[in-house]
């Protein structure tokens, strides 16, 4: 089972190449939003950013740094099929991942402006915010000291392959072609 975890900046294409690897290569995708979007919901929280940083934040605090990607870990393991986890935002998830066996971490990044006009783009609940505020979430997530909380610039320095993705999404798919070609022999 290949394991390949995407980390990256907010709205640099994550999902894009997520939704690649799920539809061109068969990959099962595990996504640590929509993991963290069921317990906002059972605890009754809006669904922003902030909530989800909140809920991430505690959960990591209660159960160790990689709590999210090892729950996410399991239920892939169950299947034992190629899976992509979406999205690495603690180097306490790229440890524990890299000890389950053939795993790859995956960073994206892109231009600001061209990430922030992305986000306004999908218009998803927690994407409703300024340029100002994108800047500050994207801010607070990059530098944490404490282990359970977002470290992002550190996720993507331990990234195995980094792709840039300013142009079209044709050449990203071709990027991460060249890789997987690499990866998997």
């Amino acid at each position: 089972m290949l394991i390949i975890g995407i980390t990256g900046t907010l709205g640099a294409g994550k999902g894009t190449v997520v939704e690649y690897l799920v539809g061109q290569k068969g990959f099962s995708h595990y996504s640590v939003r929509s993991f963290l979007l069921k317990e906002i919901n059972r605890r009754e929280l809006p669904e922003n950013r902030d909530s989800m940083v909140l809920v991430a934040n505690e959960l990591r605090s209660q159960h160790g740094p990689s709590y999210i990607t090892d729950q996410l870990y399991a239920e892939a393991a169950r299947i034992g099929k190629n899976c992509i986890i979406e999205s690495i935002r603690t180097p306490g998830e790229i440890l524990s991942l890299k000890k389950k066996g053939s795993f790859f971490l995956f960073a994206v990044d892109a231009d600001p402006k061209l990430r922030y006009n992305r986000i306004v783009e999908r218009s998803s609940e927690t994407d409703k915010i300024t340029f100002s505020t994108f800047i500050e979430n994207e801010t607070r997530e990059m530098t944490a000291t404490d282990p359970n909380k977002q470290n992002l610039k550190d996720c993507i320095r331990r990234a195995d392959f980094v792709f840039n993705n300013d142009g079209p999404k044709e050449d990203l798919f071709r990027e991460v072609e060249k890789v997987l070609s690499k990866i998997t022999g």
